[in-house]
């Protein structure tokens, strides 16, 4: 192989486009541009929420859980097809960004690049992203406790209010017979927290793009998407599939 085909394909493994598939859940970051705070105020949330919860409507999106913190956002969500996620984020952009510039006095992009996201197995890692998510305000310094934090889903899932925004996974379902014994539960367990090496896991697989799961999740999203979802084993050359230019890569439903 020649020394230019050897950069392409350095370069194409750096930034592997995109996955999505369908009926899986997803963990995704947005941050804003350069350390930007892109929530100022009560009325930046409300309107950020109210555009997501009409996108994810429109573009069959369930959101699963969330938080919005001063620079950046989390989502845990699972489209009902291929492009859902991509045009949900695109059409609260579309949004969301001429409002938040409009009313603070400014100009040009808003978020830095891209959103990140990874495919997640839900029965290891559905709740882990929940509470990664929801004790992002206090990994921060933001809150003392989650349910100090008002924006995000945690007062949801311990049934302080209902939120309209949120489509309950099975996998949240399963820890309770009842609504109050699966709230008591999840209280719970997020009052264990999570280990930083956990929580370093997560963060490093989501901004990579790596899926997060078991090995036979991720042989068998191999098999299905044709393409590499972990990084390489140390020893074993990478195969680089190079099948377009598209920033997305997307799995259609089967018939």
């Amino acid at each position: 192989m020649s020394a230019p085909l050897n950069r392409f394909a350095a370069s194409a493994m750096a930034r592997l486009p995109r996955l999505v598939v369908p009926h899986q859940p997803h963990h995704i970051i947005q941050r804003g541009h350069d350390g930007l705070v892109i929530f100022r105020d009560a009325d930046d949330h409300l309107a950020f929420l109210g555009w997501l919860k009409d996108a994810a409507r429109q573009f069959k999106v369930a959101v699963h859980a969330y938080v919005l913190m001063p620079d950046h956002l989390h989502l845990l969500a699972t489209p009902a097809d291929d492009q859902g996620l991509a045009r949900m984020m695109q059409w609260i952009g579309r949004h969301y960004v001429p409002y938040f510039n409009q009313k603070h006095g400014r100009s040009g992009t808003l978020w830095q690049g891209r959103y990140r996201a990874t495919v997640i197995d839900p029965e290891l890692y559905l709740l882990a992203i929940c509470r990664y998510i929801e004790l992002n305000p206090v990994r921060n310094g933001l809150a003392a406790s989650p349910g100090d934090y008002p924006w995000s889903s945690y007062m949801h899932h311990i049934g302080a209010k209902q939120d309209g925004l949120i489509t309950d996974h099975p996998q949240y379902w399963s820890i309770g017979n009842t609504p109050f014994d699966r709230e008591i539960a999840y209280r719970q367990l997020t009052e264990e927290g999570l280990a930083r090496a956990e929580v370093e896991r997560i963060t490093d697989a989501t901004l990579k793009g790596w899926a997060l799961g078991s090995e036979e999740f991720k042989q068998g999203l191999e098999r299905q998407t044709h393409r590499r979802v972990s990084p390489a084993k140390r020893g074993r050359p990478a195969i680089v599939r190079i099948a377009g230019e598209a920033d997305e890569v997307s799995v259609r439903q089967e018939s």
